[in-house]
């Protein structure tokens, strides 16, 4: 029991994540993992292979799962292979949670929209809750969504969705999904980054190498700024190396060599200390991007494109916000960033915002709350 919060702590928790890497939510997830082994609750965490399993606190055990994502390929042919593999990895991801997520005395948190089927596949013992780190506007997350929560045959529908920003919620209402807010947050205080700009300057991203990122879209920009260079941190799913592979051969191209430097998995507050701008070139709406908040804490300037979690963010000042894939506009945006005047700005309102709204010591045990089966 929480004396405080006047609620009861479940005595063993699953986690069900869809990827083995440690991007943002995983950070989220891993944060509130250590809060829970704080309190003597018995941690689970699945995933498939990959960094995330190194870095689980100890006493927390870890249940290896198939991967997940739909692939590459182009053509209705490629399309349909890959959507009969990942039913075919549903199913198997569903019989190796079946043991772990069955128990009456367990208590599921899906930490991932891809694995919502699998879990109602697996029939767990009590109705699961879900951590939104989605923006739901397409299609096939929607049949995701649909499929996992809704209440048919065998398997629960979810307990409550728990998204991390008004984006990410905003979409799951229309399609019946009980859902609170419980906002993202990162450390606070911390020191402000030194406004100087390096010569060259250097503007970074943090993310995950996937498509939707938008890295592509930042290396076109920075071919528009030959003074500029550039480092990206981050890993990438084993379905995405040739994605890697094309980026890495653009950077190598004539009007960018030399000037771009892939950093691999790094601590991201460390590389924003070396970085004058961070970018976040997403073609799809972030829900509460991480990086956006750990640049503004640093009074970082951030340019990122105005979809979801980012424009909630930083719609306040505290960075520049992009029309989506467009590289001109981001280029541009990137060289707002780097002017004197502006940079005070945004690093001023970027760092009140945080401190406003977004410090981890007063979001992180909301967002524990009601992951656990507190407050709704």
């Amino acid at each position: 029991m929480d004396a405080e919060a006047g609620w009861t702590l479940p005595a063993r928790v699953v986690w069900v994540n869809g990827s083995g890497e440690c991007s943002g939510a995983e950070a989220v997830m891993l944060s509130l993992v250590e809060r829970a082994v704080a309190d003597g609750v018995d941690v689970v965490v699945t995933s498939p292979p990959g960094p995330l399993s190194d870095r689980l606190p100890p006493g927390v055990r870890h249940v290896r799962l198939p991967t997940f994502g739909l692939g590459g390929g182009d053509g209705p042919a490629a399309r349909t292979a890959a959507v009969a593999s990942l039913a075919a990895r549903t199913g198997r991801t569903a019989r190796a949670l079946r043991p772990e997520i069955g128990r009456p005395d367990t208590h599921t948190i899906v930490n991932s929209l891809l694995a919502l089927p699998a879990v109602r596949l697996a029939r767990p013992a009590r109705p699961p809750t879900w951590l939104v780190h989605d923006v739901v506007t397409r299609r096939p997350q929607r049949w995701f969504v649909a499929t996992g929560i809704r209440r048919a045959g065998h398997g629960a529908p979810i307990e409550r969705a728990v998204a991390v920003s008004e984006a990410a919620a905003a979409p799951l209402r229309p399609l019946g999904c009980p859902v609170v807010v419980r906002p993202n947050g990162v450390p606070w205080p911390v020191e402000a980054n030194a406004l100087e700009v390096h010569d060259p300057p250097v503007v970074g991203c943090a993310a995950l190498l996937v498509g939707w990122k938008g890295h592509t879209v930042l290396l076109d920009a920075l071919a528009q700024l030959p003074e500029v260079r550039c480092e990206l941190a981050g890993g990438h799913l084993p379905t995405d190396r040739a994605h890697v592979a094309a980026l890495e051969a653009r950077a190598a191209a004539p009007d960018l060599a030399g000037r771009v430097r892939f950093l691999g998995h790094v601590d991201a507050t460390a590389a924003m200390r070396t970085w004058d701008v961070a970018a976040l070139a997403s073609t799809s709406p972030e829900a509460g991007p991480l990086a956006v908040l750990e640049a503004m804490s640093l009074g970082l300037p951030m340019v990122a494109s105005d979809l979801g979690g980012s424009h909630e963010y930083l719609a306040a000042g505290g960075g520049v916000l992009v029309r989506p894939g467009d590289p001109t506009a981001l280029a541009a945006g990137i060289r707002a960033a780097l002017e004197p005047a502006r940079r005070a700005e945004m690093a001023l309102a970027g760092r009140r915002q945080v401190a406003s709204h977004h410090d981890r010591a007063r979001t992180l045990p909301a967002l524990y709350r009601a992951v656990m089966g507190g407050d709704a």
